[in-house]
């Protein structure tokens, strides 16, 4: 009988573990206010709300360098890149920034090459997005696109990087599609 209950015990433990482990998840995810999980994007955590409308809360952070080359494989342009690589930089992208240097961008790496489509919910900039296959390959490019809209901006052809840079930036160093990004984390 002494047998069961110290079974019994270490099973009730491993229970309660489990169930703090999963509380702690969740409670995390409530903190983090991971969109659609549990709550209103809008409503969600008021404090993670504030801080991602305190525009000044975001500055430029260069994490790698990226070129623009031709199909000569001669270098167009090359600019600095913050690098949103995980689900939720991903989701927050440029939103809420009222400022990028010229020599400046964002590179979107998703874990696989997919269509991927974009929106300017949020985003004060106006932005040209480029949509490039996993070689690195210019499948699309959207310029000048509209601050705070929710309209979809589609890459038509798998896509595995999208770069952001202010709006104007493909025009003024003749960027297009079927030249490449080549790229580099610091």
């Amino acid at each position: 009988m002494g047998k069961n209950k110290s079974k019994k015990s270490k099973n009730q433990s491993k229970t309660i573990k489990i169930v703090a482990a999963l509380a702690a998840v969740v409670f995390l995810i409530y903190l983090l206010n991971i969109p659609g999980l549990f709550m209103n994007e809008e409503k969600g955590n008021p404090e993670l709300n504030r801080a991602l409308k305190n525009k000044t809360a975001f500055s430029f952070v260069k994490e790698g360098e990226l070129s623009f080359v031709n199909g000569k494989d001669e270098q167009i342009v090359k600019i600095d890149v913050e690098i949103a690589d995980d689900d939720i930089q991903r989701a927050t992208g440029l939103m809420y920034r009222e400022y990028m240097a010229e020599n400046q961008g964002m590179l979107f790496i998703f874990p696989h090459e997919t269509p991927q489509s974009f929106w300017m919910k949020n985003t004060i900039l106006p932005l040209d997005m480029i949509f490039a296959d996993a070689e690195g390959k210019i499948v699309k490019i959207h310029k000048y696109t509209t601050p705070y809209s929710e309209s979809s901006y589609s890459s038509g052809k798998p896509a595995k990087f999208v770069v952001e840079v202010n709006a104007g930036f493909t025009d003024k160093y003749g960027i297009k599609e079927g030249d490449r990004i080549v790229w580099r984390r610091l």
